[in-house]
């Protein structure tokens, strides 16, 4: 069972990616590489810093959340963020891949959770006016077997 749903939060999100990808807008190599420099140190500062001080900087305020656990906003994003930080330790942010694509910014990461098991992280964000607008995101905790010989990062 648990393969099953694996197989399928995969293959929707490489439907859901395709067809992101078809929408999203035209970029050149440096917007490209601006937007991916924009959501690394953002996740750097906001995840691995607990650094909320410029929110704004990375955030436009109308932010799209696409989590059904936090509401649309930059402001609702900082209170439910620092809810969920406020017993963490900081940390340096393990990004396995990123990618970008139009107006898109496609992250992997390697987190640890709090009791110490592996947690795979997919996150989408949407980039406009040099700002995140739109985000989606995937969680999975690593399972302890495997059926295979290939990690999950």
């Amino acid at each position: 069972m648990g393969k099953a749903i694996t197989t399928i939060v995969l293959l929707g999100l490489f439907l859901f990616s395709a067809g992101l990808g078809a929408q999203s807008k035209k970029a050149s190599a440096a917007d490209l590489e601006y937007n991916k420099k924009l959501v690394k140190d953002f996740y750097q500062k906001i995840f691995g810093d607990h650094d909320f001080t410029n929110i704004d900087h990375y955030l436009l305020p109308t932010y799209i959340q696409h989590n059904p656990n936090v509401a649309d906003g930059s402001e609702a994003f900082e209170k439910a963020v620092k809810v969920w930080l406020q017993n963490e330790p900081k940390t340096k942010i393990d990004i396995q891949h990123i990618a970008a694509e139009g107006d898109l910014v496609f992250l992997h990461v390697r987190d640890v959770l709090p009791d110490g098991k592996l947690q795979s992280v997919i996150d989408i964000f949407r980039i406009e006016n040099k700002k995140i607008a739109e985000h989606w995101d995937v969680h999975e905790t690593v399972p302890e077997k495997s059926a295979n010989a290939h990690p999950m990062f």
